[in-house]
């Protein structure tokens, strides 16, 4: 079952709301450990976001990029932002069918745990449960979390140049970004990658203009003063 990251109550999804959906190791244990692990999990978002079941282990998933040419039924949700950190991942989601992102969800949480347990001799659950969803209920909280997504991979450059206020150093932010391969900011650049197919056709042009300036979304998050808002979940 889902809940609400803040109430910790059954959470009903809505169709075409937005929601930020966020889950972490158990005991926030790391869940990628290498780079197989982080492109493993880029096609799982692919793949698991599809009506009809794709089973990896009938495709050869060392040709990785091939993954992202298969074809798909109706997917399940639309992601418009994701961002892979080593214990914990992102998501801004919208469902595109009833129970579309509790349904996609459960698929990539159980097809990634087996593939964890089996690579490194493992049991147990991988996730800490249940996975955490927030309502984006405005246009000022969706421009705040589509930064703070993609501006989290800072972290794993430099802990102390993130303070959860602002990025010490910029400019080297931005060329660490600008290569990070395990979100969705190169989509946004209109940066060549073939796991761009895992964001959905919405682009939200009209909110965040592609190639928009890294200073610019630098500003705009530190300029945002609603507190309540800054607090991530």
């Amino acid at each position: 079952m889902t809940y609400n990251s803040q109430m910790q109550q059954p959470f009903e999804f809505s169709g075409r709301e937005l929601y930020h959906i966020y889950q972490r190791g158990n005991e926030k244990r790391k869940i990628f450990l290498d780079q197989g692990d982080h492109f493993r999990f880029l096609m799982l978002l692919y793949v698991c976001n599809n009506q009809t079941p794709i089973h990896l282990s009938d495709h050869d998933t060392k040709q990785w990029k091939t993954v992202f040419e298969l074809k798909r039924a109706s997917s399940l949700a639309e992601i418009v932002a994701c961002c892979l950190m080593s214990n914990h991942f992102h998501l801004l989601i919208y469902e595109k069918t009833s129970g579309g992102i509790s349904r996609f969800m459960q698929k990539l949480a159980t097809a990634y745990s087996m593939y964890f347990n089996k690579k490194y001799t493992r049991t147990g659950g991988l996730f800490e449960r249940p996975f955490r969803a927030k309502h984006i209920d405005n246009d000022r909280y969706l421009k705040y979390l589509f930064a703070y997504i993609h501006l989290n991979p800072v972290k794993i450059k430099d802990e102390e140049s993130w303070s959860g206020k602002r990025i010490a150093k910029p400019e080297n932010a931005k060329r660490f970004l600008d290569d990070y391969r395990f979100s969705s900011y190169g989509f946004y650049l209109r940066q060549s990658r073939p796991e761009n197919v895992i964001i959905g056709p919405t682009t939200f042009d009209n909110y965040f203009p592609v190639n928009t300036d890294f200073d610019t979304l630098i500003r705009e998050w530190i300029d945002f003063e609603d507190t309540d808002v800054k607090a991530a979940p």
